[in-house]
């Protein structure tokens, strides 16, 4: 399992709600698509912070996620509202998942 990490600070604070709904309505289906795909959060961190989550099989499949979102990140237009995003990345060595019973 690998792992990738975003965090966007000195994000323009008057284009959350938008970035928010974007991710949801447009980046999430198209990383959803992605071989290898698990899960993904996002985290609203405050002061203009946010953080992503992508989690995937492999590195392989995780860079190809990474395409994805530059490629989103140009065509929603939203290099202004997301100035800064280092990316982090790597194996995952610990995981535990709980699970819920169904009732």
């Amino acid at each position: 399992m690998h792992a990738t990490i975003r965090r966007y600070d000195a994000i323009d604070q008057t284009r959350t709600t938008e970035l928010v709904k974007k991710a949801e309505n447009t980046l999430l289906p198209s990383l959803g698509k992605l071989p290898g795909f698990k899960d993904y959060y996002l985290i609203e961190a405050g002061n203009g912070a946010f953080s992503s989550v992508c989690i995937f099989d492999t590195a392989e499949h995780a860079e190809e996620s990474s395409r994805v979102v530059s490629a989103w990140v140009r065509e929603e237009k939203l290099q202004t509202a997301l100035p800064n995003a280092p990316i982090t990345g790597g194996t995952v060595v610990v995981h535990n998942t709980r699970e819920f019973a169904t009732a």
